[in-house]
């Protein structure tokens, strides 16, 4: 028997990512969202179309995709109800929210540079991932109250870094699922991956079957800063 409801969320359950920008006067801004997926090296985001981290995308095309697993979730949850934006937006103060002007101190989470785009990465995170904005769709446009508050950032991966031991025994390039543990949001709780349930079928295609000229365009992609280390939060 099914019941038919009327959830203010449909969250049914997203992996978390810690979304890094370059803020208008230099400094850096971290955003954790749930609102994304993944096809090939593009990644669609859903994000609130006044808050920080979608302004600072469409002013500077880039952004750090990371994704912590499920180890970080007090970290992620430390940056929950704060934003970049001073003034605070009314819709968020309404909701509980406070400026923070220095995230990656408020989560305990370190800068590092990345390599071709000026937002950092977060060291703390097993996968990074640099990206450039492609394209930004509105999202309920044909609803007058809900239009231009929304947004769907299309982002194209240009550099992919992985820690080395979420590789499959013996690959350079496979990210073995049975050790990656991504933090999960469902209906705004966290949640993490239990065992595999059942081999999948869709698994006996060869992953180089989904490749895409995208790597080889992030394979031209400029190199903004590859010294590596750790950044203050100010950018340098």
């Amino acid at each position: 028997m099914h019941a038919t409801i009327e959830p203010g969320i449909l969250y049914f359950g997203t992996p978390v990512v810690l979304v890094s920008t370059v803020n208008a006067d230099g400094s850096f801004n971290l955003a954790p969202m749930s609102s994304a997926f993944w096809l090939g090296w593009r990644c669609m985001l859903g994000l609130a179309a006044g808050s920080k981290t979608p302004q600072n995308m469409r002013r500077t095309g880039e952004c750090v995709l990371n994704l912590p697993s499920v180890d970080l979730v007090a970290a992620v949850d430390r940056l929950a109800l704060t934003t970049g934006s001073d003034p605070v937006p009314a819709m968020k103060q309404r909701k509980g929210y406070r400026h923070e002007p220095d995230k990656f101190a408020a989560a305990g989470l370190t800068a590092v540079r990345s390599e071709t785009v000026a937002a950092p990465r977060v060291a703390e995170c097993p996968v990074q991932l640099e990206a450039r904005v492609e394209a930004v769709h509105g999202i309920a446009d044909d609803d007058a109250l809900l239009k231009g508050h929304i947004q769907c950032f299309e982002v194209r991966v240009q550099r992919v870094h992985v820690e080395a031991g979420l590789l499959m025994d013996g690959a350079r390039d496979h990210i073995d699922p049975d050790k990656w543990r991504p933090l999960i949001m469902s209906f705004q709780q966290f949640y993490g991956l239990g065992p595999r349930l059942h081999d999948s079928r869709l698994g006996t295609i060869p992953e180089a079957a989904y490749r895409t000229p995208d790597i080889d365009r992030a394979r031209k992609a400029p190199t903004a800063d590859a010294s590596g280390g750790e950044l203050t939060t100010r950018a340098v």
